[in-house]
C-alpha cells in the first residue's frame, strides 16, 4: 500500500483562505488571533499536516523542543507529570525530551548543564537553592514546579503551598491521637533547606509531636528497605513526602504483619490515581491544573512572552483507610 503524501504549508493554507505565512504563524501560536490558531489546527489536523521539525528550526531559530527534568522518575507521581506535560506539549506542536535527576542534586546539575537545543526548561528541583540555577535562567526560560528556585529569574513557577500541606497532614495525624510520628522524605542530606521538610519541625513544635525525620528513596524497593527498619520502632503514624514512599511503607508493614491504620497509620502527599485503589490518605495537589499551568508558562516564554507568574497550588486532603 503507497504511503500517504504529507500534506503542505500550501495545502493548509488553500483550505482556510489564509497565506502561507499566517498558517506558519497560526501553528506556532505568533501574531494570530486564538480564533485563526484553531481554524488553521483543526484544517491541519483534517489534511493530516504535520510540521518539519527541522524546517521549523532552521526557520524559526527554534526546535520546538521543551525540557522537562524530573527530580525522579522513580517517583510514580512524576511519571504521570511527565507523561501529562509531554502530551500537552504534543498537543501545542511541541516535544519533550525528558531527563531523570534520580534524586541526586550533582546529577541535576550535570543535565541541566548539559542541556542543549531546547527552547525552554521544566523543572522539579531536587535542589531548588543551588547556586548553579540563576546561570541556566539566563540562557534559557525556566519554569519550577513544586518549589521556587530562589535563586534564579525564573519564567515562571507553579509551586506547592508545602506549609498549607504540611499542616494540614499533621494535624490531621495529631487530631486521630498520633504523638510519636515517622516522617519519610526524598530529600538528601546535602539538600537540608527544602521548605517542607523545615515545614515540619516547625509544626511537630507547635502540635507537640515527636518526630522521627529519615531520608527514603523513592523507588518501591528501597522504599520497603527503609520502612522495614523504621517500623520496628513502632510509630503511630508514618507521613511520606510521596505516595511512592508510602507504598514502601504499606508494603513493609504487610511483610511485618502490622495493620494499618491498626498498627500504624499510614500518609502520602501527592495522590497518585494508584492511591485511591490501595486506599492511602493522602494530600492532592491537582496534577492536571500544575501540567496546565507550567505548559502555559514555558510555551509563552519560549515565544518570547516571559511573564514571571507565580502559581500557587493548594492543596486537598484525600482521607481513605491508611490514616
Amino acid at each position: 500500500m503507497a504511503q500517504r503524501k504529507r500534506a503542505t504549508i500550501r495545502e493548509v493554507a488553500q483550505a482556510t483562505g489564509l497565506s502561507p505565512a499566517a498558517v506558519s504563524y497560526a501553528l506556532r501560536g505568533m501574531q494570530v488571533s486564538e480564533e485563526t490558531m484553531e481554524r488553521v489546527r483543526r484544517a491541519a489536523a483534517e489534511l493530516g499536516y504535520e510540521a518539519d521539525p527541522i524546517a521549523r528550526a532552521l526557520a524559526s531559530g527554534k526546535t520546538g523542543m521543551i525540557g522537562l527534568l524530573c527530580g525522579s522518575l522513580e517517583d510514580l507521581w512524576q511519571q504521570a507529570l511527565a507523561v501529562g506535560i509531554a502530551r500537552t506539549l504534543r498537543d501545542d506542536e511541541r516535544y519533550a525530551l525528558i531527563l531523570d535527576a534520580a534524586g541526586d542534586p550533582g546529577r541535576e546539575q550535570t543535565l541541566a548543564r548539559q542541556l542543549r537545543g531546547v527552547d525552554g526548561l521544566i523543572v522539579q528541583p531536587v535542589d531548588p537553592a543551588a547556586a548553579f540555577w540563576p546561570e541556566i535562567a539566563e540562557s534559557l526560560p525556566v519554569v519550577a514546579i513544586g518549589d521556587a528556585l530562589p535563586r534564579a529569574q525564573t519564567a515562571g513557577e507553579v509551586v506547592f503551598d508545602n506549609r498549607a500541606g504540611v499542616t494540614m497532614a499533621l494535624e490531621y495525624l495529631a487530631g486521630k491521637g498520633h504523638r510519636k510520628l515517622a516522617v519519610l522524605t526524598p530529600t538528601q542530606a546535602s539538600t537540608p533547606d527544602r521548605p517542607a521538610d523545615v515545614h515540619v519541625m516547625a509544626e511537630a513544635k507547635r502540635l507537640d509531636l515527636d518526630i522521627d525525620m529519615r531520608t527514603a528513596p523513592q523507588g518501591l524497593a528501597a522504599a520497603t528497605e527503609v520502612a522495614a527498619d523504621l517500623l520496628p520502632t513502632r510509630p503511630g503514624a508514618v507521613f511520606c513526602f510521596s505516595d511512592s514512599i508510602a507504598y514502601g511503607v504499606l508494603r513493609a508493614a504487610r511483610d511485618l504483619g502490622l495493620s494499618v491504620p491498626g498498627d500504624v497509620a499510614v500518609m502520602g502527599y501527592d495522590d497518585h490515581p494508584m492511591s485511591s485503589l490501595v486506599g492511602l490518605t493522602t494530600v492532592n495537589w491537582d496534577i492536571d491544573a500544575i501540567v496546565e499551568a507550567a505548559v502555559r508558562l514555558v510555551v509563552a516564554a519560549s515565544n518570547g512572552k516571559i511573564r514571571r507568574r507565580r502559581i500557587v497550588q493548594p492543596p486537598r486532603l484525600h482521607q481513605r483507610t491508611s490514616a
